[in-house]
């Protein structure tokens, strides 16, 4: 399956609109990655327990986006966007958007 941030793929036509279809993800913060995220915030680096964190909730958000588009029949998912919300002090959630539709 073809998953673009554009409204179109070069080289191909839509031929039918299936409708939104999104995934979400949702990860908590862990005292310990915290902890050590504040202390490379004041040395400097990069916070990799974070990152992975990150990735992982932004894997799963797509996943979800593209089996929902696989249940609609959908060839590709066009005009992805990808949002991240803060929730509470210790929740951070991924949502994948985008338009699944038929190729011709």
């Amino acid at each position: 399956m073809l998953i673009v941030t554009t409204d179109a793929i070069e080289g191909r036509k839509v031929v039918e609109y299936l409708g939104i279809v999104s995934g979400d993800a949702i990860v908590g913060a862990n005292i310990f990655r915290d902890v050590f995220a504040r202390v490379r915030d004041v040395v400097g680096g990069r916070a990799g327990g974070y990152e992975k964190a990150l990735k992982g909730a932004k894997e799963h958000a797509l996943e979800d986006m593209v089996e929902e588009a696989r249940a609609r029949g959908a060839d590709a998912v066009v005009a992805v966007d990808l949002d991240y919300e803060v929730i509470g002090d210790s929740m951070l959630m991924v949502s994948a958007n985008g338009t699944a539709v038929k190729l011709g």
